[in-house]
């Protein structure tokens, strides 16, 4: 096997290479020269540096696996690689430790005016009283994002006798509580913490977490750290928080866009940057090096990887037999969290009728991935959505009978979360015709689309008139609905396949209405 190794990479990695494989360097400067020898290669190696195209991706008529040394995969088209039957693997847990240093570098640097102080006396200047700071000890630190390395941060926060306050929806709370968090909502976390840390990924649901109205409700002199991703704080309304002394300073690793030449916080005097150092450090390019090596050795043996970013691995006959029920299960899982949200703790599967004789894994698997992207992005995959799950502490029952009352196959998601239960299910008809045939206590008939508005509200007349003319105001077309419910003027469910996003000011305006009980905007997944 070749392998193509295109950015630097430790000489521990190259090592582990070496003993299977014929490695080749070659630190291609554009793509075009990638282009002209990627033909003779089984596997690619890249770091952030090295952008593999489609047009690479078709030019590489022998790989097999394209290994990213770190998390991100933006420069890579992954969605080719799928077509094209290349799996894609990263490393997210080579930098665990360095992140989570960074990050206390950065809190401390803050509370003690360092770069400040440091810039001062270099310009010959020795102005002690300008640089007081704050001590750490005993200060509330508020963690957003509680995985591995908001844990880190957590530990090491504690030792420093600070107190924590934790806010993540899917981490069930005894499994921090016993590192001395303690979880609340993000609102109490705002109003409380000293000290603002930030360690989520970047989807949908995490944009701009961190916006004007969520620094208003900040202490005044609140200091934020961010080492996560750039786009989780909206930029412009920090600026302004600063200016106008509600946030006393931030300190960041990242930017929504780097190099941050435009960014407003550059000019900030109490903003400390860094330009995305969270893994720059010896020891997790050694960590890095080597995974990456070992995923893609097992990748090109035809072995099971921990982090496949693309690839469902099933055996043919497999995917054959179950292939029109995977979109409707992954359906099932996202749809549920998006609309349900909260912490599961357990979820059970009903399987009745025809489909309790196939294959059941890759399906529960399938619900998996989609209950899990919304909680942790788009790296969850068929390899590891049962670890990530089991890692999470969600535990997973399957349950199967030959019969079905209404249908000729049904599948039935029993959800515990903390402090309730709720239901969801779905079939098919004519093999591959997806039904969502359940939400909660409503039987509802529903064509899934990519952009839903699922709306719990009182069943008076007028109320489906002001929902549509208020995304009529937005020119966001309704493409179909349907409506459930259990009895004349009581509560019901309605359902709003739409033909583009709803923006959060309109949802703002529907939450408005006096009817409304609960709307949730609800984005799912192409179908396979």
């Amino acid at each position: 096997m070749k392998v193509l190794v295109t950015d630097p990479l430790s000489a521990e990695g190259m090592e582990i290479l070496d003993q299977e494989t014929e490695v080749t360097t070659n630190f291609c400067e554009n793509p075009e020269e990638l282009l002209e020898i990627i033909s003779e290669f089984d596997a690619l190696i890249v770091r952030s540096g090295t952008k593999v195209p489609a047009e690479v991706i078709d030019a590489g008529v022998n790989l097999k696996v394209i290994g990213r040394a770190g998390v991100g995969v933006d420069n890579i088209d992954v969605r080719r690689a799928t077509e094209k039957g290349i799996m894609v693997i990263n490393t997210p847990e080579s930098n665990t430790i360095s992140a989570a240093e960074h990050t206390i570098a950065l809190l401390t640097s803050l509370s003690r005016n360092v770069a400040k102080a440091s810039a001062s006396v270099k310009k010959g200047e020795w102005k002690r009283g300008h640089f007081l700071g704050v001590e750490l000890y005993e200060k509330t630190l508020g963690i957003i994002g509680l995985g591995k390395i908001g844990i880190e941060v957590a530990r090491r926060c504690r030792a420093m006798g600070m107190n924590l306050l934790g806010y993540d929806p899917y981490v069930p709370p005894e499994q921090v509580e016993k590192i001395g968090v303690k979880m609340v909502s993000l609102e109490d976390l705002l109003q409380q913490s000293d000290f603002i840390t930030l360690h989520l990924p970047l989807v949908n649901s995490t944009h701009h977490i961190i916006g004007e109205k969520e620094l208003a409700q900040m202490k005044d002199g609140v200091r934020i750290i961010n080492c996560a991703r750039g786009g989780l704080i909206d930029e412009q309304a920090l600026c302004n928080a600063i200016d106008e002394g509600k946030v006393a300073g931030a300190a960041l690793d990242v930017v929504e866009t780097d190099p941050p030449y435009e960014c407003p916080l550059i000019k900030q005097e109490n903003v400390v940057l860094t330009p995305h150092l969270g893994a720059s450090t010896r020891e997790a390019q050694v960590n890095v090096a080597i995974q990456v090596a070992n995923q893609v050795l097992r990748a090109l043996r035809g072995e099971p990887v921990d982090y496949a970013v693309n690839v469902p691995v099933l055996m043919p006959e497999v995917l054959e037999e179950v292939k029109p029920f995977l979109s409707l299960m992954r359906m099932l899982g996202s749809l549920y969290m998006q609309f349900f949200g909260g912490t599961v703790e357990e979820l059970e599967i009903h399987y009745s009728g025809e489909i309790a004789a196939k294959p059941l894994k890759p399906l529960t698997t399938s619900c998996l991935i989609g209950l899990l992207q919304v909680m942790v992005g788009d790296q969850v995959n068929y390899v590891n959505a049962p670890y990530l799950a089991k890692n999470r502490g969600l535990r997973v029952k399957e349950m199967s009978t030959a019969t079905s009352e209404n249908f000729s196959s049904l599948i039935t998601l029993y959800v515990k979360t903390a402090g309730k239960n709720n239901i969801i299910a779905g079939t098919l008809f004519h093999d591959n015709d997806v039904r969502i045939v359940q939400i909660g206590d409503y039987r509802i008939e529903v064509v899934p689309s990519q952009f839903m508005l699922v709306c719990k509200y009182e069943d008076k007349p007028g109320v489906i008139g002001q929902v549509a003319s208020i995304l009529g105001t937005r020119n966001i077309n309704i493409a179909s609905m349907q409506v459930g419910r259990q009895s004349i003027g009581g509560e019901a469910l309605m359902v709003l396949q739409v033909d583009d996003p709803v923006p959060a000011n309109i949802m703002e305006k529907l939450k408005e209405i006096d009817s409304i009980n609960e709307v949730k905007f609800v984005e799912l997944a192409e179908r396979d």
